[in-house]
């Protein structure tokens, strides 16, 4: 038989509940000074575990009973490093002509976009669409002008698990993230792009781990 070891903030949660039942998750993040968005991976297992019971509009439950026990272990195990694929990667002075391109002959709905070998922006098929519904002239305007810059890009880094980046593609309703890596350059904090994690790699990985 496996043995689930659910981490202390998971086993927090379910104290919580046992002690408060029904109670939201709103009143489980007030009761930790989390955010939701914080707990909604911890909550995600629980709730796949068969310990804890989620009832609309009403709260979780404790039920105290462990169900589908081998997958949820391997879920847990797995960090996206390990499923990681190859990105698309672009320069940003790069053309949205040969951006889109390379788009449809990779296959991506993203294309991550660098600077000096350093993430500086993401660019989507919708980006290219609102580009191209104007008189932009597309072989001249680099990807650059058009992309989503940092800070505001969503990323996963190598450690972190498969529910906790699904999460961040739900929330934040996106392709996929681009899995990263901290670097000091200047004293400047920039990420280098190792890989990329999509809603493809994820449904795969499920799919594979209930085949088992």
């Amino acid at each position: 038989m496996i043995i689930i070891e659910f981490n202390s903030r998971q086993r927090k949660i379910i104290e919580i509940v046992q002690n408060n039942e029904p109670i939201t998750s709103e009143h489980i993040a007030q009761l930790l000074n989390l955010t939701r968005g914080t707990l909604r991976p911890d909550l995600a297992i629980l709730t796949m575990s068969g310990i804890l019971e989620a009832r609309p509009k009403v709260g979780y439950f404790y039920t105290g009973k462990l169900k589908n026990e081998e997958m949820l272990h391997r879920i847990n195990e797995i960090v996206v490093g390990d499923i990681k694929s190859v990105p698309v990667v672009l320069d940003e002075k790069t053309s949205v002509y040969d951006a889109i391109v390379t788009m449809f002959l990779d296959n991506v709905g993203t294309i991550f976009v660098i600077s000096d070998g350093y993430l500086t922006g993401v660019v989507s098929r919708k980006d290219f669409l609102k580009t191209c519904i104007g008189n932009t002239d597309i072989n001249k305007v680099p990807i650059g002008v058009i992309m989503t810059r940092m800070p505001n890009i969503i990323t996963a880094f190598p450690d972190e698990t498969v529910v906790e980046a699904a999460q961040k593609i739900i929330e934040h309703e996106v392709d996929s993230l681009p899995i990263v890596k901290r670097e000091l350059v200047d004293e400047k904090e920039c990420f280098k792009v190792l890989g990329r994690i999509s809603k493809t790699n994820i449904t795969k990985i499920f799919i594979e781990i209930a085949d088992v």
